[in-house]
């Protein structure tokens, strides 16, 4: 199969990479089923990349019904060892202002209805990753110094409240999330940074602000026309960082703890294993394999 050294996953309104040269569309089928979409590779500053629409082209899934598990087994499959992933979110904060870029070191699990898109384990192996730092530091670290490209004001830190959708906040959900200190809110992030970590896969992500949720004074007078004014300017802002990480990444080598992640995550013994779950799991767990 075609390989990628790095995946990008566009959100809302990100739904392709121009600058990508020498493109092959590559559809992957996976164990879990099939992934949002078919995946566009090609070249950029010279790096194979792996580039998947999160929500398909057209827009065609809700937050959740995307096939997390899928999408990043098939980044697996392709060779994938980064992940930059970007979103639309909306702010929390004063300090947060549309068109601003937040790169989140924390998430928040609101979600209700996707555990069995959370993980890639069950069905007779059990593995409990080390989750307290959800973001690869390194991974965040690129996107930060490449945010320089572009005309934006980069933020680092912060949670990004991760809630079911596809209905946006209640006011009074708002206010309680704002107490609790959160930063932006989205509805896609946290699923992938798990199942990234499980497959040993770095991610970081680009929070691209396009509101300031429903809890601002001002919400009101903001228009629909406005959001997606400030989604597109997002988009190309994403596009150009993107690239520039890419570059920064290539010269870079691999220095973080990510992947080797379930070194000690796999609770049950390899003589254990159920040979349907270990064939099923088996790009992200054969090093693990008993031999």
């Amino acid at each position: 199969m075609t390989t990628a050294q790095i995946g990008i996953i566009g959100g809302s309104g990100l739904y392709q990479m121009p600058e990508l040269q020498d493109v092959e569309e590559v559809r992957v089928e996976t164990p879990f089923g099939a992934p949002s979409d078919a995946f566009i590779l090609g070249t950029l500053e010279g790096v194979r990349v792996a580039f998947l629409p999160r929500h398909g082209r057209g827009h065609r899934f809700t937050p959740t019904e995307l096939p997390f598990r899928a999408n990043i087994y098939a980044l697996k499959l392709l060779g994938v060892e980064r992940i930059l992933s970007a979103s639309a979110v909306g702010s929390l904060q004063e300090r947060y202002a549309p068109l601003d870029i937040v790169i989140p070191e924390q998430f928040f699990d609101r979600t209700r209805a996707r555990a069995h898109e959370s993980t890639f384990f069950g069905e007779g192996i059990v593995a409990h990753v080390t989750f307290a730092h959800p973001v690869c530091a390194e991974l965040s670290d690129v996107l930060e110094a490449s945010c320089k490209v572009a005309d934006v004001n980069v933020h680092r830190g912060g949670t990004y409240l991760c809630m079911e959708g596809p209905a946006f906040s209640t006011k009074a959900e708002s206010h309680v999330y704002r107490s609790w200190n959160m930063d932006v809110i989205g509805m896609t992030n946290l699923q992938e940074a798990k199942l990234a970590r499980e497959a040993e896969i770095c991610y970081a992500t680009l929070a691209l602000v396009t509101d300031y949720d429903c809890w601002h004074e001002g919400h009101d007078a903001v228009t629909v026309e406005t959001v997606i004014e400030y989604l597109n300017k997002n988009v190309r802002n994403a596009q150009v960082i993107m690239r520039a990480a890419v570059r920064r990444l290539s010269e870079q080598p691999r220095g973080c703890q990510c992947g080797s992640a379930l070194k000690n995550a796999i609770f049950t013994a390899p003589e254990l294993w159920p040979d349907a779950t270990t064939h099923k799991l088996d790009a992200i767990i054969k090093k693990y394999r008993k031999q």
